[in-house]
């Protein structure tokens, strides 16, 4: 019995990059177009985690690792903190088709779960030559859709693809942060227990988190080391977090151009580094600490997203290998004096922390919290509240536990 080969199949998805070149395949996930930009991933695990995390709002996001999806969905390995938002990549790239589940987590398969979320798939193309594609002339704006019956306009969508502006100039965060203040108890999650609370009489410290798209488990992390939780929206005045009586406050991470998010956390970073208060950042954190210290941020080349990243902190010599995602960059050669460069990427040299001289501040590029993935650079939450501990004047935890 002759077979008629999936290639031979009318595509049913196509990305059209800006400069009109158009990559046909197999529709999954929602239908529709959406203009946005596009980059690679090179984690094996971890593609809930990937996809719900609101610093890659804005884009699509290419798998290197040829087989996602055959561990299916659950409703616990998301990131953004409220999931009927869909604060998360707007659409993703597959080598291969979705398969058939099988973990015993699994609650149902990827293509209903993509669905759900409103992002847009394309499955069945050669991923590893778009990969080099990107490495070669840089993360493009692109305009990804799906539409079952194979019929597209291209010429509209290149014109849609070419017309968008791309990330430089963007405040996502405003889209990706929380609408009104919450308070957050999970801990982080234990094997084939799940996720237990922080009781109240075991909160021995309160951490603001100031939302610009923050990960669950970023928040998980502080919870686990005794912290009391407040999260608050990104626009929210020093003068409010401060009568919050916080003992630290945390700057997290987040979709889009840190310089426009800047506009208005700046100041407000400024004016909690002058209170005092230990500051902790991570990520679009990082980047606006170091502007609101009188740094630069650039526009990288194709941005660093994956799970395998070695990085060096310079306060200790020892080199970890950390989870990423980001497509700007503090510069290091505009930090000031008295601001110190603690971390860098050994791939390409770019900054990947900062501390200022005679202040409880820090921050870092990389994600410490990284789930799942590698747990090296897990010390940073205790070296945090090691700072929180020290303005109370308690002994200090050991940073590698």
């Amino acid at each position: 019995m002759m077979t008629t080969p999936w290639t031979n199949e009318k595509p049913t998805a196509v990305l059209v990059l800006a400069d009109g070149t158009a990559i046909f395949g197999k529709g999954i996930g929602a239908t529709g177009d959406v203009q946005a930009e596009v980059c690679f991933n090179t984690a094996l695990t971890g593609y809930q985690e990937i996809l719900t995390d609101p610093s890659y709002l804005g884009q699509i996001v290419t798998f290197t690792f040829p087989h996602i999806g055959n561990i299916g969905a659950n409703g616990e390995d998301i990131e953004d903190l409220t999931p009927a938002a869909r604060r998360g990549a707007v659409g993703t790239i597959f080598k291969a088709e979705i398969t058939n589940p099988s973990n015993y987590r699994s609650r149902e398969n990827l293509d209903a779960w993509l669905k759900s979320r409103g992002i847009i798939g394309l499955s069945g193309i050669d991923t590893r030559a778009l990969t080099a594609w990107i490495r070669e002339h840089g993360a493009p704006n692109a305009v990804i859709a799906h539409e079952p019956s194979g019929n597209f306009d291209l010429e509209a969508l290149k014109a849609k693809a070419k017309a968008w502006g791309g990330l430089e100039g963007l405040d996502l965060a405003v889209e990706a942060t929380s609408g009104q203040s919450s308070k957050w108890d999970e801990k982080p999650w234990v094997w084939n227990e799940g996720y237990e609370t922080l009781a109240e009489a075991d909160q021995k410290y309160h951490v603001v988190c100031i939302d610009y798209g923050v990960k669950r488990n970023i928040l998980r992390l502080f919870t686990g080391l005794s912290c009391k939780v407040t999260v608050v929206p990104a626009k929210t005045s020093a003068e409010d977090i401060l009568a919050l009586s916080p003992d630290g406050v945390f700057l997290s991470n987040g979709p889009g151009d840190p310089a426009a998010t800047g506009e208005y956390a700046v100041p407000v970073i400024r004016a909690l580094i002058d209170s005092g208060l230990p500051v902790f950042g991570i990520c679009l954190g990082h980047q606006m600490l170091a502007l609101a210290l009188g740094g630069k941020t650039v526009k990288m080349h194709q941005g660093h997203h994956g799970a395998n990243h070695p990085v060096k902190d310079y306060t200790t010599g020892k080199v970890e290998i950390v989870s990423m995602n980001h497509g700007f960059a503090v510069d290091s050669a505009s930090l000031p004096e008295g601001v110190t460069e603690t971390h860098v990427s050994l791939f390409d040299g770019s900054n990947c922390g900062i501390s200022l001289a005679g202040k409880p501040v820090f921050s870092v590029q990389h994600h410490p919290e990284a789930s799942p993935g590698p747990q090296d650079s897990h010390y940073l939450f205790r070296r945090f509240i090691n700072l929180v501990r020290e303005k109370k004047g308690e002994a200090l935890l050991e940073e590698r536990a």
